[in-house]
């Protein structure tokens, strides 16, 4: 039986973030090439995706290229960004069929122009998809994506269409390239590594962490199931004490 049965679909995280991490030590493992790790995760994100979407989960946000992966070797980048490519391509269908909105986060002038032209063709294709928002964090980095914001909203300053005291959350969040999704409720990263590595810093403030033994090439629908299930099984407080939550619920209930 599937753990999907297992789930309570009342309790769902909103947004859902993902580090897909262990493509190259998945290959290694298997006496293969770092680039055929690379290949066999964009079967997880398929797997992910859909699983997501069964669920009903409003917005997943994947980590696929960050701004220090450019230091990787020549021959791995562009192999990342001709797979970039031919996997969007390959997907149209699935996102039109799952009802997938596509988006992206992060600096993409720096992404090759064909891989741009492919993003913004199928993020063209899908803007009028309602089921789940997927995004796509590519060239991002989460200290760029703040002391971007920083710098807009300096400018906003100087030139006195905002002031200093109106800096709250809400202002900064939407200066972030994320400022159209819901906040992060779960934030999932594959292989055994237990850090963050410059993902989202400012929108996990709250959110559940998650750390999974299995590479990604690996991860598949039950994985995703599984990491729901450990989500739900999790109090969030948001510095409020267990009390405090006992008596909201209440409250609500009556």
């Amino acid at each position: 039986m599937s753990l999907k049965t297992k789930i309570n679909l009342d309790k769902l995280p909103n947004h859902v973030a993902v580090i897909m991490d262990g493509n190259g030590r998945w290959a290694k493992k298997q006496g293969f090439k770092r680039v055929l790790g690379h290949k066999k995760g964009v079967e997880a994100v398929r797997e992910t995706v859909e699983a997501a979407t069964e669920l009903g989960i409003e917005a997943l946000t994947l980590f696929a290229f960050s701004t220090e992966n450019w230091n990787r070797p020549k021959f791995e980048v562009d192999t990342l960004m001709s797979l970039l490519i031919s996997s969007l391509k390959k997907e149209i269908q699935t996102f039109q069929k799952n009802n997938v909105r596509l988006q992206t986060i992060g600096n993409l002038d720096k992404l090759p122009k064909k891989a741009k032209k492919t993003l913004d063709e199928v993020i063209d294709l899908t803007k009028n998809n309602s089921q789940l928002t997927l995004t796509l964090a590519l060239n991002y980095g989460a200290r760029e994506e703040i002391i971007n914001a920083t710098k807009c909203i300096s400018k906003k300053i100087v030139n006195n269409e905002l002031k200093i005291e109106e800096i709250d959350e809400n202002i900064i969040n939407s200066h972030l390239y994320t400022f159209t999704l819901p906040g992060v409720d779960f934030l999932v990263r594959t292989s055994g590594e237990k850090r963050i590595s410059n993902f989202l810093l400012w929108q996990i403030a709250y959110a559940e962490l998650y750390f999974t033994e299995v590479l990604w090439p690996d991860f598949n629908k039950e994985d995703f199931y599984e990491a729901i299930l450990n989500y739900q099984s999790r109090e969030r407080r948001f510095g409020k004490t267990s009390k405090q939550i006992e008596n909201s619920n209440k409250k609500l209930e009556d």
